[in-house]
């Protein structure tokens, strides 16, 4: 059911990845370089993943009420959607990765740049950073399907105190840093972290969106 539109998951993130590539090429092309242009860095290449979060929503809005009417499980539409968003996931961490390693043996697409081969990425092996990349395009879609999963059991309503209960949550915790002069142990905390714990973290917060997506799935009605 999700792939009746493969547009939605497979055209328009592809679209994105060359079209934010090809700017980036052009933007690099018209910059001034001397002796001292030092490496040009872009993120522009990871445009895509954030269209995962959109897609995140999509993925539910658009397609359970046709899932319900059509007598499909909530179980079976949950695991469904999310199988394949794991194999587009890993599809595009796979390109990455392949891209990053283009990039370097190219010297930068020609012009010194970076645009996949990302520094605190790029350094570790292929494994690490295809995990990396992984984890956050799941992250950034389990927000997504979460989010709208709260919007479709309990409206504009459900969206509004989840986003003040994350607001004072947020709050209580740099007040916490704050008040116990905890931000050098923060940032060095932060300093020391590996491109694999990162990810390692960032898979467990996947994790726990994962399950409050099928338990407030469970009792959503169209």
């Amino acid at each position: 059911m999700q792939l009746i539109n493969k547009w939605t998951f497979l055209g328009i993130p592809m679209v994105i990845l060359l079209a934010s590539t090809a700017f980036t090429f052009a933007i690099w092309a018209i910059v001034p370089k001397d002796e001292s242009t030092g490496v040009l860095i872009s993120g522009s290449g990871q445009a895509v993943m954030w269209y995962f979060l959109a897609l995140g929503i999509q993925s539910l809005t658009l397609t359970f009420p046709f899932s319900q009417a059509m007598s499909v499980s909530r179980k079976s539409f949950y695991l469904g959607t999310l199988g394949l968003f794991a194999v587009i996931a890993l599809a595009y961490s796979v390109l990455y990765y392949v891209l990053g390693l283009i990039e370097k043996a190219t010297g930068g697409w020609g012009m010194n740049g970076q645009l996949f081969a990302l520094g605190w990425i790029a350094e570790n092996n292929a494994a690490v950073q295809i995990l990396f990349y992984f984890v956050a395009m799941v992250l950034l879609f389990m927000i997504g399907f979460w989010c709208a999963t709260v919007y479709l059991r309990w409206k504009a309503t459900g969206m509004l105190i989840v986003g003040i209960g994350f607001a004072v949550v947020l709050l209580a915790l740099l007040a916490m840093v704050t008040f116990n002069d905890w931000w050098v142990l923060l940032g060095g905390w932060l300093g020391s972290l590996t491109t694999l714990g990162v990810a390692l973290m960032l898979g467990a917060v996947c994790v726990l969106l994962a399950g409050g997506s099928y338990v407030t799935l469970r009792k959503a009605t169209t």
